[in-house]
């Protein structure tokens, strides 16, 4: 065992040459940029400067001191940019919606199947008669051709994550399927390289080899989605269950990664598959938060992924290109590679009706083949496969197809926004990030059955995205809770079932599932007010032990079935943060059975002259206005009207009765007062006078102080 670190001149080398190429890629993507491309231009870019190409020629003394010929020395400035490109891996796979692409099914597939049969086909030709000069010494000519055909055929997935990500494009329709695609030719791509090693390396194929990679691929893929997925589950339920603690939820995330990355590079495939799988498999986690990669995101970006792609291209030669000859197939190799993954990507988006500017986006997205075609091309390197020549032109058109593709994508999606449906996807998508309440993540619905939590489970179905998954939590002896009535009012939602021993009370129950990661708690509460309460016992006390937003649906006294739609809900505005979350839940079941939503604004009486005071009447327009873009953006049918009233509460009371509505929306903050909650004296005073169906979003005190655990238990 060799354990011997490098010595202190090895040290400052290495530390001299990290910073060069860190602030170089820094200042190209910089560059770059400024001039409306993506900061990954640059960084490619910056390789080529650095290395032989540029500053080589112009003080190879610098170049060599910089980047010395020494195996140890390149080992430990490669290993930071592996780094970079396995984390950047992780972040793709959180931002990859396996939902989105499996609705997208046949398109991921036929696009698949274009981008990597047609550049083979193109591949072998350009092999077959390319000059015998640019063979290795040790190779045949089917050997070389089928090598070609394996770079032209393959995407690089970190560059096109790269792209997509800088230029805001992961969450379109397109940008999923070149995901898709981009790991379906990468995992192709290198099971024909290790076949065609076995090729090159022993004269026939080591079918040993390939048998593993196959299979170990495939128990990898059930391992990853059954029991994996399972193992990750639980890893971040226990870090969600101890609170927030990123550095734990990170040591998980990091530890499915590299676990997931040994696997895959075990099967002589990369290990950034492995990454991407780990990041897919941890955003599929319900207990899963995006915050949870932030930090990964943001290390990744700042440092290690501009060194990566600046470290891609500092074994990269232009000077070879001043032989005619080479220069002449350099450009052969190139249209080629272009061409084919473009028109193959074309013709398979083509083949399930894809429109043409969505089928050559894919193309161009595809088209960016990036270091790991530098990997690739070193690999035959290696094997004698390629010679300095033939390697100089594989690297050269893996180099300009990740440069060409930011620009030539941006031409491509100029004034095109999608499909109807993508377009609608993405607003809803926007929306629900900027929401209060309604976000689109889990909903926790705690319950011991009845009407008043059958009622609210209806509020829940038509309010919140069919995306939602719903948990029903049920406490003590209420095993006799009637699931099936709530999976039949959440008909073709997701609903789990937790159902919690006697030993937990409800309170301590509701707060302890509330922490693994839910958007909302939303509860059933009886028209019955007991003393000295707001609502109830139960429900006051989980408003006030929940981080998280309460929505208490109360039924009316004389409801004795579901109501199958609200004909008319009133919804107090007053352009607070907390009044907002009220809006949310009223516009969207309006959105979602038309229920005619009337948002009143309550100011000021009149003065004698009949006119509002100039200050109340600004703010007053800009209430109405902030309410009806809200109500629009919703797809609300709505009206807004303002209510001249001393008391807010009295004029909602006397509105809702005037237009006979049948549900009334409002929201406050949670304030403790004693052993009590509070939610401002118009949220109060609604409570106790209204008669109709009364839904009360809760949100926590943004200033609200966690009590420790000695304090909890006191409690």
């Amino acid at each position: 065992m060799n354990l011997n670190p490098p010595s202190e001149h090895q040290l400052l080398v290495f530390w001299v040459g990290l910073l060069v190429i860190f602030v170089t890629a820094k200042l190209f993507g910089m560059a770059m940029k400024r001039i409306g491309q993506p900061a990954v231009v640059g960084e490619l870019a910056a390789g080529l400067v650095l290395g032989p190409s540029i500053l080589g020629r112009i003080s190879p003394d610098i170049t060599g001191w910089l980047f010395p010929d020494d195996d140890a020395q390149t080992a430990m400035l490669f290993t930071v940019g592996w780094i970079g490109v396995l984390l950047l891996l992780v972040a793709t796979g959180f931002e990859t919606d396996l939902g989105l692409i499996r609705r997208l099914g046949s398109a991921a597939t036929a696009v698949s199947a274009g981008s990597l049969l047609v550049p083979m086909a193109a591949g072998l030709a350009v092999g077959w008669f390319i000059p015998a000069a640019f063979l290795g010494d040790d190779t045949s000519r089917l050997v070389f051709a089928l090598f070609i055909a394996t770079a032209l055929s393959i995407s690089s997935l970190p560059v096109i994550a790269k792209i997509l990500g800088e230029m805001g494009l992961m969450r379109r329709n397109f940008g999923q399927l070149t995901l898709a695609a981009g790991m379906a030719n990468d995992v192709i791509g290198w099971i024909a390289l290790g076949f065609i090693a076995g090729l090159a390396q022993a004269g026939g194929v080591k079918l040993d080899k390939l048998a593993i990679t196959l299979v170990g691929l495939t128990a990898f893929f059930l391992f990853a989605f059954t029991s994996g997925q399972r193992l990750v589950d639980r890893g971040l339920r226990s870090v969600r269950a101890g609170g927030d603690n990123p550095v734990a939820a990170t040591g998980v995330i990091l530890l499915t990664a590299l676990s997931f990355g040994v696997v895959t590079q075990w099967l002589h495939v990369e290990a950034v598959l492995g990454a991407f799988v780990a990041g897919v498999i941890v955003a599929r986690s319900r207990f899963a938060d995006h915050k949870l990669v932030e930090p990964i995101e943001t290390m990744t970006t700042a440092i290690f992924a501009p060194v990566f792609f600046a470290t891609a291209g500092l074994r990269v030669d232009l000077g070879l290109l001043f032989d005619v000859e080479t220069l002449i197939w350099a450009v052969v190799v190139l249209v080629a590679a272009s061409l084919s993954k473009f028109f193959g990507s074309l013709i398979g988006a083509a083949a399930v009706g894809l429109s043409n500017r969505e089928g050559a986006a894919l193309g161009v997205g595809l088209n960016a083949r990036g270091a790991l075609e530098i990997v690739i091309a070193t690999v035959g390197l290696s094997l004698g496969v390629l010679n300095d020549r033939s390697y100089t032109v594989i690297v050269l058109m893996a180099m300009a197809t990740s440069m060409f593709a930011p620009p030539m994508l941006r031409k491509v999606l100029a004034g095109w926004e999608g499909s109807t449906e993508e377009r609608k996807r993405l607003e809803t998508e926007k929306q629900l990030d900027t929401n209060i309440v309604v976000r689109g993540g889990a909903v926790l619905l705690p319950t011991r059955g009845g009407l008043s939590s059958l009622l609210a489970a209806q509020v829940v179905d038509l309010a919140w995205p069919k995306s939602t998954e719903i948990t029903l939590l049920t406490v003590g002896d209420d095993r006799g809770v009637d699931v099936q009535a709530f999976r039949n009012v959440f008909h073709g939602r997701t609903v789990r079932h937790e159902f919690v021993g006697s030993d937990v009370g409800l309170v301590e129950a509701v707060a302890a599932e509330a922490k693994l990661g839910y958007d909302a708690i939303v509860v059933g509460s009886s028209t019955r007010v007991e003393a000295d309460h707001l609502l109830s016992p139960a429900v006051d006390a989980i408003m006030m032990a929940s981080s998280i937003p309460t929505v208490v649906v109360r039924r009316p006294k004389n409801l004795d079935q579901l109501p199958w739609a609200f004909g008319r809900a009133i919804v107090p505005i007053s352009g607070r943060s907390s009044a907002r979350a009220a809006q949310e839940i009223a516009g969207y079941l309006s959105s979602s059975i038309g229920t005619d939503l009337q948002q009143v604004h309550v100011a000021a009486p009149v003065s004698a002259a009949g006119a509002l005071l100039p200050r109340e009447s600004a703010r007053t327009r800009e209430v109405v206005q902030r309410a009806e873009a809200l109500a629009t953006v919703l797809g609300a049918n709505s009206s807004t009207w303002v209510a001249h009233h001393e008391d807010t509460a009295t004029a909602i009371a006397e509105a809702a009765t005037e237009l006979r509505a049948d549900m009334v929306v409002a929201a406050g903050t949670v304030r403790r007062i004693g052993e009590h909650p509070y939610l401002g004296d118009t949220v109060q005073d609604l409570i106790r006078s209204t008669t109709t169906s009364l839904i009360i979003v809760a949100t926590p005190d943004p200033h609200r102080v966690e009590p420790s655990e000695h304090e909890a238990v006191a409690q």
